[in-house]
């Protein structure tokens, strides 16, 4: 069985002459790159763009309640793509988060001196990308999609609350999902991510203040990189894991060499990116207890939980600052 790696050839079977099939083969950055060029711009709500609005469901398992909006839109360069032209997409946009406090009480809720200079003083923030930067976990997604949500959804929960090791509970949740390189496309156009409110400005405002933005992730390449596109984070500063497919797209396992497939791995991947830009001063922010271990000697100074679409409090409980909605970091910022 051939398979494709981020560096090697990306294969796909697409329809030939006659009914068949034939095989084309683009190298696997640029083919995801004009994939994410055709996802840019559905991702999120536009206050400019002319839609109509309904609310939909508030997110699955929030503790902290949220009034969402919900756009139906169909992009141009959406339907330039040829991929379900009659299917709208609904894209969740935030109209208001509401400001209640977490279950536990948390004396972290309120950062401390040492905790603020550290976060205005940051050359670089990693964000973690299920649950903090997109309000869904995108292998749940993914899993539902593919008729295995249930039981994939199981094994989440076991991962982020550090019960199992994160590489077998990945390998576990991909060997009852299976997804195909086509169903993998069509998730990404029937379900785009949903980014979580605030995130754009947060990202924005640190961008402004010249402070470099990565996105570290147990979740997949393919399905982050249309986010990372949509909010001006380049390719290059998304550490993720890479899914691989054999040459008629079928699944064919996942990269183990990605550092973020096992546990201790976000602390193995932001230890590198410090490294490998000389940061004074690192920030990570995430949700589960993978983004904890990544505060460490050499990695990251300090660790924020963002606990506005999931209250883990095992690793709340021993974060530097738990948030409940980004603004509240933006506000600290210079």
């Amino acid at each position: 069985m051939r398979l494709h790696s981020p560096s090697s050839p990306f294969v796909r079977a697409t329809n030939g002459g006659g009914g068949g099939k034939r095989i084309r083969i683009a190298s696997s950055s640029s083919c995801f790159a004009n994939r994410t060029y055709d996802m840019a711009g559905v991702i999120s709500a536009r206050a400019g763009l002319s839609h109509s609005l309904s609310v939909t469901q508030t997110v699955p398992n929030r503790p902290l309640q949220a009034s969402q909006l919900a756009t139906r839109c169909t992009s141009p360069s959406f339907l330039s793509a040829k991929l379900c032209k009659t299917r709208p997409l609904v894209v969740a946009a935030a109209m208001e988060v509401s400001k209640e406090a977490p279950s536990a009480d948390f004396a972290n809720r309120q950062p401390s001196k040492g905790v603020l200079e550290t976060w205005c003083n940051a050359d670089a923030v990693c964000f973690d990308v299920d649950s903090t930067v997109c309000l869904d976990e995108g292998i749940d997604e993914l899993a539902d999609f593919c008729g295995a949500g249930k039981a994939v959804a199981e094994w989440t929960a076991k991962a982020m609350t550090g019960t199992v090791p994160f590489e077998e509970a990945l390998a576990a949740r991909l060997s009852l999902i299976k997804p195909s390189l086509s169903q993998v496309d069509d998730c990404l156009v029937k379900r785009p991510p949903r980014i979580s409110p605030g995130i754009a400005d947060l990202i924005k405002k640190l961008k402004a203040n010249n402070t470099d933005v990565f996105l570290v992730s147990g979740g997949f390449r393919q399905m982050i990189k249309p986010v990372a596109s949509e909010l001006g984070i380049p390719p290059e500063n998304i550490i993720a894991n890479q899914l691989l497919f054999g040459t008629s797209g079928e699944y064919a396992g996942f990269d183990p060499t990605e550092p973020t497939s096992r546990s201790g791995g976000k602390a193995l991947a932001v230890q590198q990116i410090r490294q490998n830009h000389g940061y004074k001063t690192l920030v990570m922010i995430g949700d589960g207890a993978t983004d904890l271990e990544a505060r460490q000697p050499g990695g990251a100074d300090l660790f924020i939980c963002y606990a506005g679409v999931q209250m883990r409090e095992a690793v709340a409980a021993k974060a530097d600052w738990v948030v409940i909605d980004f603004q509240e970091l933006i506000s600290e910022l210079p």
